[in-house]
């Protein structure tokens, strides 16, 4: 894909943070042997202000903390600025059972010895990457009470039998927290103090219609938009509470245009990637309603692409 930079010259973003990302890639060079860990993202962020928000936090040496609702780009701008920086990147998925000594390292025997396996808070640091902490607000306060020094002005790690880590000057930690998620709960204050805080929105419109037709640039317009407003609508019914944010996903409506794009059936791929997603019958009558309102069931490819 496009480099994101350019990507991000010509949606006019500030060019003193332009520059400031130039001269990051330019003072931090990533060893190739750490190249593959640089994300690929598969889809570009749109938002003008929430990238030019997390560009200058970041270059300004904070950590991230991206919170909001479903579908509104968390992670994707994750990948995003990961790409931006050239950042080889550590991904950690928090549940309820992650202790300490995965995200930190814990001893090994290596057949002859035993040895300090870093975990990949530790490896981000010493590799000035970048450390995804993906829903972080699920995850135990004895397994996050690690990494404070590491996110205050101590930027250093202490590992019991072992020499203190010292953080590179390229690492940065990007949480991600979804609001009223199973299992999810608030972050105590010592650890949201330590994070610059941008509250996601959902997608607008207009930027989602971009999304798509980056994503399959063959689409037909009209059926772009169509596509589009349906999320729109599902987003509403979510908030609205008439139906539950289960079918509320982006992923799933892109899932469904490349289904029809290899052939199958609108009414199918929406089936399989978006009415599917919920297990109340009622719902699902529901979300069929929203869906056959705009998309017809027996669409074909031919008609939405080409």
């Amino acid at each position: 894909m496009t480099d994101i930079l350019e990507y991000l010259k010509n949606e006019g973003i500030d060019a003193s943070l332009i520059k400031g990302v130039e001269n990051f890639r330019s003072k931090h060079a990533v060893t190739d042997s750490l190249a593959g860990r640089i994300p690929q993202p598969e889809y570009l962020y749109y938002g003008k202000d929430t990238w030019e928000k997390a560009i200058a936090a970041i270059l300004a040496g904070k950590n991230l903390l991206l919170a909001g609702p479903k579908a509104t780009g968390k992670n994707v701008l994750s990948d995003n600025l990961g790409a931006l920086f050239m950042r080889p990147v550590w991904n950690v998925s928090f549940h309820i059972n992650m202790d300490a000594s995965f995200l930190i390292g814990t001893d090994t025997y290596d057949g002859n010895k035993v040895t300090f396996r870093p975990g990949p808070i530790t490896l981000a640091a010493e590799n000035g990457g970048f450390g995804v902490l993906d829903e972080i607000n699920m995850a135990k306060n004895e397994a996050l009470a690690v990494l404070h020094s590491a996110l205050d002005y101590r930027h250093m790690i202490d590992v019991p039998g072992y020499d203190k880590i010292d953080i590179d000057p390229a690492c940065r930690f990007i949480a991600t927290m979804n609001y009223g998620y199973a299992g999810t709960r608030d972050l105590n204050e010592a650890l949201s103090s330590r994070f610059v805080i941008i509250s996601m929105d959902p997608i607008a419109e207009d930027d989602l219609i971009r999304l798509i037709t980056h994503r399959f640039p063959d689409i037909n317009k009209t059926f772009a938009e169509q596509f589009a407003k349906l999320f729109t609508e599902i987003d509403k019914k979510a908030m609205n509470a008439e139906i539950s944010e289960r079918a509320l996903d982006l992923r799933g409506l892109l899932d469904a245009i490349g289904l029809i794009h290899m052939g199958i059936k609108a009414g199918t791929a929406l089936e399989m990637c978006i009415v599917n997603k919920t297990f109340d019958e009622y719902e699902r009558r529901l979300i069929r309603d929203v869906i056959n309102a705009r998309i017809p069931a027996e669409l074909d490819s031919a008609s939405v692409f080409g």
